[in-house]
């Protein structure tokens, strides 16, 4: 009987103890299963982080290709016409959540890359035609200069007026398409082709007026004080320019209105006052005409339009080199006023007008006891001459061809007496013709003016109407009483 209890003790501790054991165990599961649900949690988390991740990464990588598309298909090409055409604008980024990322400056740095690749070809380009314009303008321009010589030799040879009518148009004809070529070769960097002698400011716009039509609606005074004239290097370019402000004018008015020009004296230079009546022009035709104007910066043959408008491109190209000024802005008229300011040092001179008259045809000043001499009053019928209009010297345009040009009369000067009685300013007489002045010999040459010569006059005449000035506000005013005494 005592064995049984005590076999059945020990199962039972067996039994405890295996109780205990699979209690362990069961703790030691339980915290394993903790653990494993933490780590299969902690993959759960994570792998949904990587989807996440995996998902910005796709939408990135999207974007970005998308961007990489609006730099081929939008943005290149706003960079290539903005840099022909500067009031473009160039599109920015497609998505704002690149700005200021890496994506955001590598694409910046493409644009700027391909932006100085255009530009240096552009410039490469454009040099090339220029050059190639510029020779081809060169040898048109010798081979119209021929043509004109030939022109006024058959004028001088034939004295029937029929063909020295038609010979007067092809002159003119000729001087149109010498003046675009002139103007085309000054745009691409050549010489304006020739070198004139010291001329008067108002030949000088006369000349350049008789270049183009409508050289009848020209009205011009004359308001200088002294026969001030342009020195020999500037007369040319100093023409050029006035002669496209001029077709400028023309141009945009009606042909019944007419274009004034006024010729104005100053204490450091003079200027020529061009005023029309025409359309007028923005703040924004004025500021680009400005920029043209000013003759800054390299100039591109793709900047003048197609087709190219070189007038305001070449007298700034002018401007640059022989430094006058010229200025547009909307004329009190409603129209456009440009204004050609010479300086007097170093580009003008005075001269000595019984050594060497002014022309029959340039406007007398308007000065007391003178009557102007309108620049309106040409012959009838006859066309300019390009001897006159390339020497400053302007002749009319061709009327219609069925009135036929009488013989042109020998060119006749005229000079400034001294008054005949005190108080009383100059009178302007008659010469004789050019062609008895020039068989009369010369006792003395005139020797040529050194420009130091030329400076130093022109500084004399400053001063001296600058003493005169001073002088007449200085001394009062006279009574009649007193004058009639005296």
């Amino acid at each position: 009987m005592t064995s049984i209890p005590e076999a059945l003790l020990w199962c039972l501790s067996a039994g405890t103890a295996a109780a205990v054991v699979l209690a362990a165990f069961s703790v030691r599961a339980s915290g394993q299963r903790k653990a494993l649900r933490a780590r299969l949690t902690a993959a759960e988390e994570q792998n949904s982080a990587t989807l996440h991740s995996n998902t910005e990464l796709s939408a990135r990588l999207r974007a970005t290709e998308a961007e990489i598309r609006h730099l081929a298909g939008t943005r290149l090409p706003d960079l290539t016409m903005a840099l022909a055409h500067p009031h473009v604008p160039v599109r920015g980024l497609l998505d704002a959540r690149f700005a200021g990322s890496e994506t955001d400056e590598a694409l910046a740095a493409v644009l700027e890359q391909v932006g100085e690749a255009i530009t240096k070809e552009r410039t490469r380009v454009d040099a090339a035609a220029q050059s190639a314009l510029r020779g081809a303008t060169t040898t048109i321009q010798a081979l119209l200069y021929r043509l004109q010589t030939a022109l006024q030799e058959m004028q001088h040879r034939y004295d029937d007026p029929e063909i020295a009518q038609d010979l007067l148009n092809a002159d003119f004809l000729n001087e149109q398409a010498l003046r675009r070529v002139q103007a085309t070769g000054v745009v691409c960097g050549a010489w304006p082709g020739l070198t004139r002698e010291d001329s008067y400011l108002a030949e000088l716009v006369v000349g350049a007026m008789s270049r183009l039509r409508g050289y009848e609606r020209v009205q011009i005074s004359n308001q200088l004080r002294d026969p001030v004239a342009v020195v020999a290097r500037a007369v040319e370019p100093i023409a050029i320019t006035v002669t496209e402000l001029l077709a400028n004018a023309l141009h945009h008015s009606h042909r019944e209105l007419p274009v004034t020009i006024t010729l104005q004296q100053g204490n450091r230079g003079a200027s020529v006052i061009i005023d029309d009546y025409g359309v007028g022009m923005h703040d924004d035709e004025i500021k680009a005409a400005m920029e043209l104007l000013a003759g800054d910066g390299d100039l591109l043959l793709t900047q003048l339009g197609d087709p190219p408008r070189s007038g305001f491109a070449a007298a700034g190209q002018l401007v640059r080199q022989y430094g006058f000024g010229v200025h547009v802005e909307p004329s009190p008229y409603g129209g456009v006023r440009a204004v050609v300011y010479i300086p007097g040092d170093p580009l003008l001179t005075v001269l000595d007008e019984s050594a060497q008259p002014m022309s029959v045809m340039a406007p007398l000043p308007h000065r007391s006891g003178m009557t102007e001499r309108s620049s309106s009053a040409l012959p009838t019928g006859a066309a300019p001459s390009s001897a006159a209009s390339s020497a400053g010297q302007p002749a009319p345009a061709p009327a219609a061809p069925a009135a036929p040009a009488a013989p042109a009369a020998p060119a006749v000067h005229a000079s400034y007496d001294a008054p005949a009685t005190e108080g009383e300013l100059p009178r302007r007489r008659r010469r004789k013709p050019a062609s008895e002045a020039e068989q009369a010999p010369r006792t003395e040459p005139i020797p040529p003016r050194s420009p130091e010569e030329t400076g130093s006059r022109w500084a004399a005449l400053q001063r001296g109407t600058e003493s005169g000035r001073a002088a007449a506000q200085s001394e009062p005013p006279r009574s009649p009483e007193g004058n009639a005494q005296s």
